[in-house]
């Protein structure tokens, strides 16, 4: 399955994403299914985290509201209209809104260590990015005034389901509840002049991320997946995430041992050889007017203009 966070009349809500072109609102489907079956007791949030925070009861409840809008949509599908939206009547959001913690790791691809004339670290590099940075499908980033060098970074990102601290590899995947697709955007000429990350990754906007948080049962080799980034159409990064440095587990494993990881957090995993500021034979930098197209195998395209 996939979850979005959608907005319809100017309310957030949250849905499955159904048959690619419809959106079920899944507090009205959990009221019809409710209206039709005793089997069910749970209380739909309309937060994602909240969603998350209820566990494997929430995600169980979810997938039968699944299951029974699949039934509906054959033999009833004049009952799908109550409990639906065609996705064009709706505007997706990023899945998580506002996530309690953000953090990215660097150089975690030999072959952009490698183009950026680094050694391939023997540990983890993280950083973090607050929430503020965080947009949607087709939201707009925005260019930063006092940046001259801003560029983009196709990534898997890992959402947690489960609250947990130093958790061990053999037990990693037991926390996650799913991925999405996250595009690291980064003003190169601050990151580099500050001799660390943070300021320069850390802009309003500058974490577009969705469009969709795919359940992790349907995706179940994340570190087989194909990745890509488009700009204006013309590929720029094209790689799999077979090609990490260091593996999830091992990534939540090291983070956890540090801090309490909870469900809605967001973990964005490192990207590919391709990035702009290292583009031969001169860099290709964005401009105002570009238009990113992110995807990640299994969970779809991430579209953001540069405004």
């Amino acid at each position: 399955m996939k979850l979005v966070t959608f907005s319809q009349n100017q309310t957030l809500k949250i849905g499955i994403l159904f048959q690619e072109s419809k959106v079920i609102d899944l507090i009205a489907a959990c009221k019809l299914y409710k209206s039709e079956n005793e089997d069910l007791t749970f209380d739909m949030p309309s937060d994602m985290v909240e969603l998350l925070n209820t566990g494997e009861v929430g995600i169980k409840a979810v997938q039968k509201i699944f299951n029974f809008a699949k039934k509906v949509c054959d033999s009833e599908p004049q009952k799908l209209n109550r409990i639906s939206y065609d996705i064009g009547q709706v505007k997706i959001k990023a899945p998580v809104l506002n996530p309690k913690k953000i953090i990215c790791l660097g150089l975690n691809y030999y072959d952009h260590a490698a183009e950026a004339g680094l050694a391939t670290p023997d540990r983890p590099i993280l950083f973090s990015k607050p929430a503020t940075t965080i947009i949607g499908p087709e939201e707009p980033v925005i260019y930063p005034k006092i940046s001259k060098k801003v560029d983009y970074e196709v990534e898997l990102a890992v959402v947690m389901g489960k609250t947990g601290r130093e958790i061990p590899e053999s037990k990693a995947y037991d926390y996650v509840a799913g991925y999405t697709v996250f595009n690291d955007i980064s003003a190169r000429d601050i990151q580099f002049s500050d001799g660390q990350w943070f300021r320069g990754k850390s802009f309003d906007t500058f974490a577009p991320t969705g469009p969709c948080l795919t359940l992790k049962e349907q995706i179940p080799d994340p570190q087989n997946l194909k990745l890509q980034m488009k700009v204006n159409g013309e590929i720029m990064q094209d790689s799999s995430t077979k090609n990490m440095v260091f593996k999830i587990p091992h990534i939540i494993s090291f983070i956890s041992d540090v801090m309490t990881l909870e469900p809605g957090d967001i973990i964005a995993t490192g990207t590919p050889s391709g990035v702009g500021v290292y583009k031969k034979p001169e860099p290709r930098l964005l401009k105002i007017g570009d238009v990113m197209e992110a995807y990640v195998e299994k969970i779809g395209v991430l579209r953001n203009p540069v405004e």
